[in-house]
């Protein structure tokens, strides 16, 4: 299922590029919802204590699938 950047919320798994490749990250904290870019810390794994995080950057109108 695809969702607007502009619905993501905390919590949420998303199917992003992090760390040189396509994986499941759920998302942590929404660092700027500026006007035409949003901002995302995500964490590669449902279990914030044992994987490693990266920042994520889409545009307002781009379209993110939601991990299932």
């Amino acid at each position: 299922m695809k969702i607007q950047a502009l619905d993501i919320h905390i919590g949420h798994r998303i199917v992003a590029y992090c760390n040189n490749k396509m994986q499941k990250c759920t998302v942590r904290e929404i660092l700027d919802p500026g006007k035409s870019n949003i901002t995302l810390i995500v964490f590669t794994s449902e279990h914030y204590r044992n994987s490693a995080s990266c920042v994520i950057r889409f545009q307002r109108d781009a379209f993110v699938d939601l991990a299932g």
